[in-house]
């Protein structure tokens, strides 16, 4: 029997016929008896039955078809490559990870409310495709000119945002400093008794004045704007229409699938005067253009700068403006359940508002704190400047999750666009759970990202990363490849630059969430689980394990060299002659320079290393699975195949630097040169590169990518390229600075060389915490690896740790922010976005001495 129950049948040569076909002799005697009819009469009948009796009239009949076929090829041409691009937006035919049992019933519900509007300074919606959305906005007021503040951005240059304490669940404390207005937000949810589904939430705003006068700041008034709104449209009913003095308002009410009847109230004991506005929409996106626009034109009419107290008909959207002195603070809750029997509105708003909640935000403050002592284990090993850097970088994480729900944009094929217009299909319309890298700059999903945060996610919380990891598995296609950027809704889609929306399913990213997977069911193999958390994680992992074949074989086939057991990235312009080095963006590490000139000769080292990761992960889990069938036995043998040292360093060493590179069609001879070229109505100056004759050979250029092979562990601790490796690490002239590991070598020609004019370089110099956490992994690993240089990795590894920890925690003490690289040359200091607390947030297990299971890795 062969693989998968079939039959084997021996080979047949060209020359047997096929089984059950009549043989030359019986063909013979049938000839003979239909004697001697010529060979129009002995067409199929289906074809006489409608053509011309006369085989005269032949050449006509040939001629309309011709002409038929012509004319409807190219619908026919276009109908099958549209059906192939079909099946890109097709899921894969397996059962779905969100309908395990785990992800039903009370962890769906104690997640169904949270802070999922990452891309917002404070937005609040629930786990499902038409949520009620609340938010917060306010007026910056400077020289008599003022602007909105609502949505994240790193040009509203506010002195501090971001979390503070967040435990991923139900509570939440983060402050904003913009100029003189220091405003606390805190976020606390609770199921209580007479509550609907979800439970009830509650919002603090404590807004406090910068300035040493206080009198300057009593003199005008400080503008907050709330807002709650339906997706679903369903209609929002205003509460009392009295003016609000002090105590208790009702805002608003109304009902909703989900939670059933719900209640907005607010409470504060400070002065406060409320305004409001109404209105029906479903852009949920233009909220912030909605409201400007409305003040604008009160203002015009009445000379007041708030809202109208107008509300249009079948209104799904409540805006309310307080106005307030500083100091001043108020608290507003959402109650679902509502008008239901004995659902006790007055005690649980009591509850959660005023020195109740006081009490229970102090006790949630005071629990997060601990768990996160006990979980990272810190007390011995930092300081207390540097322990609380690390809780705000696991909260700035953790307050970072996002739900977002909608159609990726499916590239076609530019032969397609060219030929019939058509730009792209979209993919099924599908929901994502997800961490995001930076709140102001890159609030979605990124698959390249995704893994290195659950290495710190599932340390928190296991529950919360297998829900995540989760939904990302779900959107695998039938091919077995995931979009790479989720640009999901109509919010995500008004943040993205046209250009970056198309997904090209011809493209993939680094294998990051097997990073995490495996590092999970490494705990697994430690026994760090309770017998319930582990019982899920087998659960998590069996299911996992047919998406998780799927996405490696999808790698295997698509991104696989022209020689067994290479691979290389696809995607790169082989034809620009704009860049200076094609850039790599599919490997995450953009602009890293790679061969000049891309074709299918090339062997990329790195995602060498990823496969190797991914066979490693596969047979961790079927080991503990006990899984014992011939796919494992192929992992196995992968496995062993990408894991032979002397195949790789065949491939990607160069022996007398003791560096991996990348292999393929090279020059350094290459330049961007300014040329004059004749436009339509005058000459005009473009840079354009200048290359030298190219040919196969190692890529010279020594960074991250040299040091993958050692990052995973694939270099035998006694072995002399081990030396190589750590001399590469520790050379100044090299990788190594006082603040981490650059990511490219000083000596190498494409050091901090543009890309192009406009384009500053992001790989070729940068310090990226994510490459310093592999490599501080893998230091750790042969530190305590039997070998002659376990000494020295030892004391790099100090070394390295101690320059990490104490860069980014100057960094965030002096600016505020984690950022999304650091500068190797300018003392370390925040390069890129800011408010970049995805990966950055790996300062937490350096912090605690957590590191991948890289022992794993090279079994």
């Amino acid at each position: 029997m062969a693989r998968g129950g079939a039959t084997r049948r021996p080979p047949r040569s060209h020359g047997d016929p096929e089984p059950g076909a009549p043989r030359p002799a019986a063909t013979a005697a049938a000839a003979a008896r239909r004697g001697r009819r010529s060979w129009w009469h002995q067409l199929p009948a289906p074809l006489t039955r409608f053509m011309p009796a006369s085989p005269g009239t032949l050449l006509l009949w040939v001629t309309f078809i011709s002409f038929l076929v012509y004319f409807s090829w190219p619908y026919v041409e276009f109908r099958l490559a549209k059906r192939g691009m079909e099946r890109s937006v097709t899921p894969l035919d397996a059962p779905l990870m969100m309908d395990l049992p785990q992800f039903q019933g009370e962890h769906q519900e104690s997640l169904y409310w949270g802070t999922y509007r990452p891309n917002l300074y404070l937005g609040i919606r629930a786990r499902t495709p038409r949520s009620l959305l609340a938010g917060l906005m306010w007026l910056d007021m400077r020289n008599g000119q003022y602007s909105l503040r609502h949505t994240c951005q790193d040009f509203d240059k506010l002195i501090k945002h971001g979390w503070e304490a967040h435990n991923g669940r139900d509570y939440g404390r983060q402050e904003l400093i913009d100029h003189a207005l220091r405003l606390t937000t805190s976020f606390l949810k609770e199921k209580g008794e007479g509550s609907g589904y979800g439970g009830d939430w509650v919002v603090r705003l404590d807004a406090q004045d910068k300035r040493s006068s206080l009198s300057e700041a009593q003199q005008s008034a400080t503008h907050l704007f709330f807002y709650i709104a339906d997706e679903d449209r369903n209609l929002i009913t205003v509460g009392s229409h009295e003016t609000y003095l002090s105590g208790h308002a009702l805002l608003a009410f109304g009902l909703h699938d989900d939670i059933g009847g719900w209640e907005l109230h607010l409470g504060s004991k400070d002065n406060v005067e409320i305004h409001r506005a109404g209105f029906q929409s479903i852009n949920m996106h233009e909220l912030t253009d909605l409201v400007e626009q409305t003040l604008r034109k009160n203002e015009m009419q009445t000379g007041n700068l708030n809202l109208p107290d107008m509300i249009e008909d079948s209104s799904n959207i409540m805006i309310y403006q307080v106005s307030i002195k500083l100091p001043a603070m108020i608290d507003i809750v959402l109650l679902s359940g509502a008008g239901l029997d004995n659902s006790m509105i007055a005690e649980r708003v009591k509850r959660l508002t005023g020195p109740m909640l006081s009490m229970r935000l102090e006790s949630k403050q005071k629990h997060f704190e601990e768990r996160y002592n006990h979980i990272f284990n810190v007390n011995n090993k930092i300081l207390s400047k540097e322990l609380s850097v690390g809780r705000v970088a696991l909260s700035s994480l953790l307050g970072g999750i996002g739900y977002f729900f909608g159609q990726s944009k499916i590239a076609f094929p530019k032969s397609f666009i060219q030929k019939y217009g058509d730009k792209h299909i979209p993919y099924w319309p599908a929901a994502l759970y997800t961490a995001v890298p930076s709140r102001s700059f890159f609030p979605r999903g990124f698959l390249w990202h995704e893994g290195f945060h659950q290495l710190v996610i599932w340390r928190w919380d296991a529950q919360i990363s297998m829900d995540i990891i989760g939904h990302w598995l779900d959107l695998i296609n039938a091919d077995g490849w995931i979009p790479t950027d989720q640009i999901l809704g109509a919010e995500s889609l008004s943040l993205v630059p046209e250009k970056f929306v198309l997904q090209d399913p011809s493209n993939g990213n680094p294998l990051t969430l097997f990073l995490a997977i495996h590092d999970l069911a490494s705990g697994m193999r430690a026994n760090q689980f309770s017998g319930e958390e582990a019982e899920k994680i087998s659960t998590f992992l069996e299911r996992a394990y047919v998406r998780l074949n799927s996405c490696f074989q999808w790698f295997n086939s698509r991104q696989s060299g022209k020689y067994e057991g290479t691979f290389f990235w696809h995607g790169r312009d082989s034809i620009t002659i704009r860049e200076l080095n094609p850039k790599t963006s599919t490997s995450g590490l953009d602009d890293y320079p790679r061969a000049s000139h891309p074709n299918d000769d090339e062997r990329h080292v790195d995602l060498r290393c990823w496969m190797l990761l991914a066979t490693k992960c596969m047979r961790l889990i079927a080991e503990l699975l006990k899984m014992d069938t011939y796919l494992e036995k192929d992992y196995y043998n992968l496995s062993i195949q990408l894991s032979d040292f002397g195949t790789l360093n065949k491939m990607h060493l160069d022996v007398k630097s003791g560096g991996y590179f990348d292999y393929g069609k090279h020059t350094e001879k290459v330049r961007l040169r300014w040329y004059e070229l004749e436009g339509k109505y005058a000459m005009r100056r473009v840079l354009l590169r200048e290359t030298l004759q190219p040919h196969l050979q190692l890529v010279p250029h020594v960074g991250y990518v040299s040091l993958f092979p050692f990052m995973m562990g694939a270099i035998p601790p006694e072995s002399w390229v081990l030396e190589k490796q750590l001399d590469i690490i520790s050379d100044r002239s090299i990788l190594w600075t006082d603040y981490g590991i650059r990511s490219l070598s000083r000596t190498s020609s494409m050091y901090m060389k543009r890309n192009m004019p406009h384009a500053a370089p992001s790989w070729r110099g940068p310090i990226w915490i994510n490459m310093n956490y592999m490599i501080l992994s893998a230091l750790h690993h042969y530190s305590h690896a039997d070998g002659p240089y376990m000494g020295r990795a030892g004391e790099l590894y100090d070394e390295l740790r101690s320059n990490l920890i104490r860069n980014i925690v100057h960094n965030y003490h002096e600016t505020g922010f984690f950022w999304e690289k650091y500068d190797q040359k300018n003392r370390g200091k925040g390069k890129g976005a800011r408010s970049y607390t995805g990966w950055s947030s790996l300062i937490v297990l350096i912090m605690s001495e957590s590191y991948l299971s890289i022992a794993d890795l090279s079994n």
